[in-house]
């Protein structure tokens, strides 16, 4: 378990704090990556909700030659499903779920919580989500896939079950195919999970349609 703390960026509530979201970033972008998209969500309960938008560590990135850069794991290949960093994910949900545990120590129960993550971000949101040993208020992955069914098939937490889970990916992304993330959809759908698949035609990013859809999946969990 990695113990560095991360570095966040984040949004204190301007009325009493009742809920807390924690968004993860992509590849080579930081926390401030997603910062500007939350005025577009119209949360009813945005004044009570914290947003902590986490800074990814700097190290180095196989597939980029090596060069250092803000990465939730390494990326050994492009083919998504061969080589997996199984060890750089692990530490960085460990971190992730340190930040849970802050927000926890705070008051806010864990059903309270929500996790939402972009690409590499989305891949961390639902491994440390599904592990999380409370259910947690949501889980948001966008554009991404998940290398770590296998192992989430024997360590997944049976709290988690009923967490909502929003999956959303661009159905021309030329980065993380949309076929792996549908077939991550499949595989959590098949274990049980309450979740809900959209798409879009989009390449590796948001749109407006989707960003509405996101709004109305918090707007009922974050009520």
């Amino acid at each position: 378990m990695n113990s560095e703390q991360l570095s966040i960026i984040e949004i204190q509530p301007d009325a009493p704090h009742k809920y807390s979201v924690i968004w993860l970033h992509g590849l080579g972008a930081d926390g401030h990556d997603f910062e500007s998209i939350i005025p577009e969500l119209h949360l009813a309960a945005e004044a009570n909700t914290h947003f902590i938008f986490p800074n990814a560590p700097i190290q180095p990135v196989t597939i980029n030659g090596g060069v250092a850069m803000r990465s939730w794991y390494d990326i050994l290949e492009m083919s998504l499903e061969r080589q997996v960093d199984i060890d750089g994910i692990s530490r960085s949900a460990s971190q992730i779920e340190s930040l849970i545990q802050q927000e926890i120590a705070k008051g806010i129960p864990s059903a309270n919580i929500l996790l939402a993550g972009f690409s590499q971000g989305g891949v961390i949101a639902l491994h440390t989500g599904l592990k999380h040993q409370h259910k947690l208020a949501g889980i948001i992955a966008l554009s991404t896939h998940l290398p770590t069914i296998d192992q989430l098939k024997t360590e997944r937490s049976a709290a988690g079950n009923g967490t909502p889970i929003f999956v959303a990916h661009g159905i021309i992304d030329p980065v993380v195919a949309v076929e792996s993330g549908k077939a991550a959809f499949n595989a959590l759908q098949a274990m049980g999970y309450n979740i809900e698949w959209h798409d879009y035609v989009m390449e590796h990013s948001l749109c407006v349609e989707e960003i509405e859809h996101i709004s109305v999946f918090m707007n009922s969990i974050l009520i």
